[in-house]
């Protein structure tokens, strides 16, 4: 593995930092690729005290250009890349009758849209080098989807299904995906988070609070679901749960299921249990 390049978008903090640091240690040139240009020269800092070949471009995934760039540099001083995750991300929360429009089109920009365009620059690059990996970060929120978060499922299930159809389009390329289905770790979420409503985000603070896992932590399972070549990589052991639970269940009591979990997140939160 030692030398193998990785690109990550999202990369000066939370889950995309903790990936980056992780595959330093294991030797890899690791670029990683941020809109907060103060956090990306942090980044940079942990990486080259970890010893790694390391490299931070400012880079906005709503923006094709930008990752246009960024695949130029990487050809240019590695001529090439091994890994690209489209890590990326942002949240919403709100009812489907209190969210705007606006806020609609700015996560499927980002949440969606950023893996596309991070998928089309890189292909062809992929393509011409006879191999790659896209590793695309979704949620469990995009395979197992909760009330008030429609928008945020949506794109995190539209980026599940983009990788399926990808993984099958891109194989005779040589070019493999998985598709990243974390559950709840303590990370930068609230900072990204829009919500209708501030209870929403009161909820997903008490949520984020009662969390043990780490960035790190969800980091290292991602590494050993990438090498070994895992599509759907489901990084938590309740999400893994669920999961079977939907897949396996009767549709009628798979729902009863959910709606008494959301009414139970619900009812907790306002007699403050969370």
């Amino acid at each position: 593995m030692a030398g193998r390049r990785i690109f990550i978008t999202g990369g000066a903090s939370g889950l995309g930092r903790a990936l980056a640091e992780r595959y330093a240690r294991d030797g890899w040139r690791v670029a990683i690729a941020d809109v907060h240009e103060a956090r990306g020269a942090e980044a940079l800092a942990a990486l080259a005290a970890l010893g790694a070949e390391a490299l931070f471009v400012r880079c906005d995934v709503t923006r094709e250009a930008d990752l246009e760039s960024a695949a130029r540099s990487l050809e240019d001083r590695w001529a090439g890349v091994d890994v690209v995750v489209n890590n990326a991300g942002v949240a919403l929360a709100g009812g489907i009758a209190e969210t705007s429009l606006s806020d609609w089109q700015w996560i499927v920009d980002v949440n969606l849209l950023g893996v596309v365009r991070g998928c089309r620059v890189f292909t062809p690059l992929f393509r011409r080098q006879g191999s790659g990996h896209f590793v695309n970060v979704s949620s469990m929120a995009g395979l197992v989807h909760p009330p008030m978060l429609p928008a945020y499922a949506a794109t995190k299930a539209g980026v599940v299904a983009l990788s399926e159809s990808l993984r099958i389009e891109l194989a005779p390329d040589g070019i493999r995906v998985s598709a990243v289905c974390p559950a709840f770790f303590r990370s930068h979420l609230l900072e990204s988070l829009r919500a209708s409503d501030p209870a929403l985000v009161e909820q997903s603070r008490r949520l984020l609070e009662r969390v043990r896992t780490t960035a790190p932590e969800t980091a290292e399972r991602i590494r050993r679901g990438v090498s070994r070549g895992d599509f759907l990589i489901l990084t938590h052991a309740d999400g893994r749960l669920a999961w079977r639970l939907k897949r396996l269940l009767p549709v009628s009591l798979y729902l009863k299921l959910l709606t008494w979990g959301s009414e139970r997140i619900r009812t907790d939160r306002f007699r403050g249990d969370l």
